[in-house]
């Protein structure tokens, strides 16, 4: 009879990795949308909202090179430019989007509601802060200094973005970054939390807790106004929607917004005291 042994981390969460717009700012992730429509829109190939936004979470190059690989825009530009696009047009589109987006970034930074006093607890509780997104350092330089100003900030060094790894979403690397700089371990303390699909891959594929974020991110799509405008049945369809497909894509857990994060912790804090693994 043969036996197997594996260590088994009974310890309490020492980091929690969230996600910028959709997440902690930029109710409905509305930034991104127009500038990537405006990109393609300049190339006489107009994408829809849905075009725009299935990519979501991805860094920003690799989210134009998705959007050109959907059947429908690949016959739009075929059709437009009489030729298939190219790996120079992905460069072309993305060095048009880069100012694009940068323009638009200041009016799409407020803070979430419920971000700035989940994110107080979680310091009274040491837990250590991190961030990840699809934005490059120079949006993120944007993004910051304004969501500091309304009292967000990760810890010093925590904010990681695709300009400083190897690749982005779905791959690991910006969690692995930032739980390096935060010294943060081991993987199963660590709780990754957004509201893309993209988001729940990177956290899985880092081997995290992961939670997904419903109703103020990408999968919903609408300003906080927009969506305190619904009647309660077209909020629960919305709602219910969002849920299944991050869930779909691997969340341990999918909740409305980060106000309503802590008692996930606690949930999750019990279960690695029984042992148990994201």
């Amino acid at each position: 009879m043969n036996f197997y042994f594996r260590r088994t981390y009974r310890g309490p969460l020492s980091a929690v990795i969230f996600d910028w717009a959709g997440t902690t700012v930029d109710h409905g992730s509305r930034a991104p949308v127009a500038a990537f429509q405006a990109t393609f829109e300049a190339d006489g190939v107009p994408i829809t909202v849905t075009q725009a936004r299935g990519p979501m979470g991805m860094a920003k190059k690799d989210h134009i090179r998705e959007i050109l690989k959907l059947a429908e825009v690949t016959a739009a530009w075929r059709a437009v430019k009489g030729r298939d696009w190219t790996e120079t047009d992905v460069e072309t589109l993305y060095a048009r989007f880069i100012p694009l987006q940068n323009e638009v970034l200041p009016n799409h930074s407020e803070l979430i509601p419920g971000v700035a006093s989940t994110i107080g607890s979680l310091r009274e509780r040491g837990l250590k802060l991190g961030g990840t997104t699809g934005y490059d350092r120079t949006m993120m330089d944007v993004v910051e200094p304004l969501a500091a100003a309304q009292g967000y900030a990760v810890d010093p060094g925590g904010s990681v973005t695709i300009s400083e790894v190897p690749a982005g979403r779905p791959a690991p690397w910006m969690v692995f970054e930032a739980m390096k700089r935060l010294r943060a371990w081991p993987v199963e303390a660590v709780v990754k939390v957004g509201d893309t699909r993209a988001d729940i891959e990177e956290g899985l594929n880092a081997g995290c807790w992961t939670v997904g974020v419903a109703l103020t991110g990408n999968e919903t799509g609408l300003s906080a106004a927009e969506l305190d405008a619904l009647d309660p049945t077209q909020r629960q369809t919305l709602h219910a929607q969002a849920t299944d497909n991050l869930a779909r894509a691997g969340a341990h857990y999918v909740i409305e917004s980060v106000a309503t994060l802590e008692p996930i912790l606690d949930a999750i804090a019990t279960r690695l005291r029984a042992g148990e693994r994201p």
